[in-house]
């Protein structure tokens, strides 16, 4: 689907969402659906709807595949609400993980198969700072300034 940060590549299976991608080319995943999905149809309604400003909470039935401790973090991720922002050590704080733990927990939201839906780009540097994003910074900026949230390039800092 065409969208303000690209073009956005859904992909569903057994009726639930389970990637989003950026630019991506088919990999062909055996049992993954590209199109005609009624999960897919929803999708990109909602989607839709996000980038229209229209919607901040997504209802999708969602089945991203990880790790244990990558779907820990997914289900945190998931939690951060629309127009605001939380730092990889918040998370790990809030996982129960010791101190260091938010370089893993970077890691797992590197590796979050349904960007934008699963919000990895409202996580930033504990300094406020911009740091990492599967699809570029450039998106992670344009995601967070279509919430309000204000970026480096905007004001120097994000607190």
């Amino acid at each position: 689907m065409p969208s303000p940060i690209g073009r956005l590549e859904l992909l569903a299976r057994d009726g639930s969402l389970v990637a989003i991608r950026f630019d991506a080319a088919p990999d062909g995943t055996p049992g993954t659906v590209r199109e005609g999905a009624p999960v897919l149809v929803e999708a990109r309604r909602q989607l839709t709807e996000y980038f229209e400003g229209a919607r901040r909470v997504f209802d999708l039935p969602l089945r991203p595949v990880g790790t244990e401790f990558q779907r820990r973090v997914w289900d945190v991720l998931a939690d951060v609400p629309w127009g605001t922002t939380t730092t990889y050590g918040s998370i790990a704080d809030l996982l129960g993980l010791p101190p260091g733990a938010s370089r893993a927990v970077g890691a797992a939201n590197g590796a979050n198969p349904i960007p934008v839906v699963l919000p990895c780009h409202r996580v930033v540097g504990s300094d406020g700072t911009l740091t990492g994003y599967a699809g570029g910074l450039e998106r992670k900026a344009l995601l967070l300034r279509l919430e309000g949230v204000p970026t480096e390039a905007d004001q120097g800092s994000l607190f």
